[in-house]
């Protein structure tokens, strides 16, 4: 998951960043509304974390352009704003969540995975497929009843395509989960880390459409690398 933090606090994004990258998110760091708005335009993003009182400005304009966005990401505001009626104008203006400063950061990533989780087209808390098990809430996964270890970067792209299975995902957005701005890749990074998941997880439950992406799916016909 690629996430815009919108945050002129330096300090403040820098703790932020950390422990989500730790949790293997890739985070892109904003520090007002034209940077942010810039950043809309060049990448799709699974989620924003807007601060509303920005040095150009309400963080709430920035929801208009969101809302505009062909797929709309998960929208979280944070603020020391603590007033009700700024809550319900966040709320009413689009966002999905809201969280008064100063948060926890793990209290942030339990909102943004709880929204992840109302989202997603898999309503069930750990998705199934064959004997493939994958816990977003709790960053687990298992094969034949055993705990599969990931890295960092795989896990990343794996929660991407386990967020809406069966769903084809263009080479550009599985890319956007694994790396931010500034940050250097090959190009056949994502042929990389897609193999390493298949020699993990079995080739039965990625399929390349060529041209098109990859889906994550069950296919019970797929031969095993």
């Amino acid at each position: 998951m690629r996430i815009l933090l919108v945050e002129d606090d330096v300090a403040l994004a820098g703790a932020v960043c950390s422990y989500l990258e730790a949790k293997a998110f890739v985070v892109d760091v904003a520090p007002g509304l034209a940077e942010a708005r810039a950043a809309l335009a060049a990448v799709q993003y699974a989620a924003v974390l807007l601060d509303l009182h920005l040095g150009d400005g309400d963080g709430l304009s920035l929801l208009p352009t969101i809302r505009a966005l062909r797929e709309r990401p998960i929208v979280i505001v944070l603020t020391a704003r603590d007033q009700v009626t700024d809550r319900i104008r966040g709320l009413d203006a689009g966002a999905d969540d809201y969280l008064i400063k100063p948060y926890d950061p793990a209290e942030l990533l339990a909102r943004l995975r709880a929204v992840e989780r109302r989202r997603s087209t898999s309503s069930a808390p750990v998705l199934k497929l064959g004997t493939l098990e994958i816990d977003l809430a709790h960053d687990l996964v298992r094969k034949d009843g055993f705990p599969v270890t990931l890295t960092q970067k795989e896990w990343a792209l794996l929660r991407v395509m386990a967020t809406r299975p069966e769903r084809i995902h263009t080479r550009e957005n599985l890319a956007d989960a694994l790396y931010g701005f500034g940050d250097e890749a090959d190009s056949n990074t994502l042929e990389v880390f897609i193999s390493r998941l298949r020699r993990k997880l079995g080739r039965k439950y990625i399929q390349t459409l060529r041209g098109l992406g990859y889906r994550l799916s069950f296919a019970p016909d797929e031969e095993e690398e």
